[in-house]
């Protein structure tokens, strides 16, 4: 498994290597050993405590999502199908706060996204059907849940495809403006 970084300090690109051959593939999902090595933090996998996945339709966008308080940490890959994943650092003291980031995860690269805490996370479906696992380092807590419209003028978040549908919560969802305003 290779780890590339990215230009938003924390969030890492991990890259299984996989085996192939007639009978289809073998591929690691997760390795505690370079993860905690690369990211200098012994027992930092052992923090993870949930395990989630979802199932999308083409045109779905889940997002923009986020925690407060100390926020989450997030092991994201895509086991099925292809989606267009975003990151938005909400890290007041960043330097790169309010940038956002785009990466394509799917089933043939097999790209895991890990972003850790003070990150906002959506994707959009990029095909029929996609299945999104994700692995966090809290037990979830709805009273901590922050989001930011995915279609917000100020996160000028380009999508790929036509937005066919976003839950009734992500709708509703704040501007980045009043997010601003509530991580003041």
């Amino acid at each position: 498994m290779r780890v590339e970084e990215t230009d938003l300090p924390g969030v890492l690109v991990m890259i299984p290597e996989p085996f192939r051959d007639d009978r289809g593939f073998f591929t690691r999902t997760f390795d505690a050993v370079i993860f905690d090595e690369y990211l200098a933090d012994p027992g930092a996998s052992a923090r993870f405590v949930q395990d989630s996945q979802s199932r999308s339709t083409r045109g779905v966008v889940r997002g923009m999502h986020g925690r407060s308080g100390r926020g989450e940490a997030k092991l994201v890959r895509c086991a099925h199908g292809a989606v267009h994943d975003v990151v938005v650092d909400i890290r007041p003291a960043s330097a790169t706060f309010g940038r956002r980031l785009a990466f394509l995860l799917d089933d043939e690269h097999f790209r895991h996204l890990y972003i850790p805490p003070g990150f906002l996370h959506g994707f959009q479906s990029l095909t029929a059907t996609a299945d999104v696992c994700y692995r966090i380092d809290r037990p979830h807590d709805p009273r901590e849940d922050i989001a930011v419209a995915h279609d917000d003028a100020d996160l000028a978040i380009s999508w790929p495809l036509p937005v066919t549908q976003v839950s009734a919560r992500d709708a509703e969802a704040p501007s980045w403006q009043q997010l601003l305003t509530h991580l003041g």
